[in-house]
């Protein structure tokens, strides 16, 4: 594939390292860009490790509706803060022009098997090895309009912007220098690792499999956050269920 060089555009095959008109060396900014990335993509990790540890501190303190809108604030705050450096490459991931009829039907019929399989089966998996049951609705069941509550923190806000995290900033900085295949199951794992959770890992890393796979296959955001939104309601509305059903009884 030819290019014309930077300084001089003289035209080059892509395999060239050095300009043969200047002489200057084509590599560089290339390199530089992998490398500010590398150090991107090292700082994104280490503050949300940061972040997840401190939100389990101050949960395990406090389990009030001011701290979950505090630790939301912190976490939609990082999240634009390191868009911020790649924001009109984000930016771009906000069409529909590569969206077709197949995506659209998988992104609306996977999330309703996950939030079943996710729901029965991890809980089911949770009781076998834990002894325990803990569900997305249970820390808001002592608010008032706790299911507006559990919509918004739940089904609204995480699939918006952990998805800009991880399939926006995240994916646009690791495929600077890795392929795709390796960058979707980077950001599924790191993605996995941030919920600080071995049962949530199991469904929590196939699942951003899937959301990888969306983002790369049609350079949008949209259908990931779909996906992720409906899957958060549809397990959130289960637990409600269950809970209403248990209250009339």
């Amino acid at each position: 594939m030819e290019k014309r060089c930077k300084y001089c555009k003289t035209l080059f095959e892509e395999p060239d390292i050095f300009c043969g008109n200047c002489g200057k060396e084509i590599a560089v900014e290339k390199s530089i860009m992998e490398k500010r990335s590398v150090q991107l993509v090292v700082a994104f990790y280490i503050t949300y490790l940061l972040y997840a540890i401190t939100a389990y501190l101050f949960y395990e303190k406090s389990n009030t509706i001011a701290t979950e809108i505090t630790i939301e604030a912190f976490f939609i705050a990082i999240t634009v803060g390191f868009c911020l450096f790649d924001w009109k490459a984000i930016w771009a991931l906000y069409n529909t022009r590569n969206i077709d009829w197949k995506g659209i039907l998988f992104s609306i019929i996977f999330p309703f098997f996950s939030a079943v399989v996710v729901y029965y089966g991890i809980e089911a998996l949770n009781g076998l090895l834990f002894e325990d049951s803990y569900g997305y609705f249970e820390s808001y069941i002592y608010y008032k309009d706790s299911i507006w509550y559990g919509i918004l923190f739940i089904a609204i806000l995480p699939p918006i912007f952990e998805e800009l995290a991880f399939r926006g900033f995240l994916f646009n900085q690791l495929q600077k220098f890795a392929s795709p295949n390796v960058t979707i199951v980077a950001t599924a794992i790191l993605f996995a690792l941030i919920h600080f959770s071995f049962i949530s890992f199991l469904w929590i890393f196939p699942f951003g499999l899937v959301l990888g796979y969306l983002r790369n296959k049609y350079n949008t955001l949209w259908l990931g956050m779909g996906v992720h939104f409906i899957h958060n309601l549809v397990v959130l509305l289960i637990e409600y269920y269950y809970f209403q059903q248990y209250l009339l009884s």
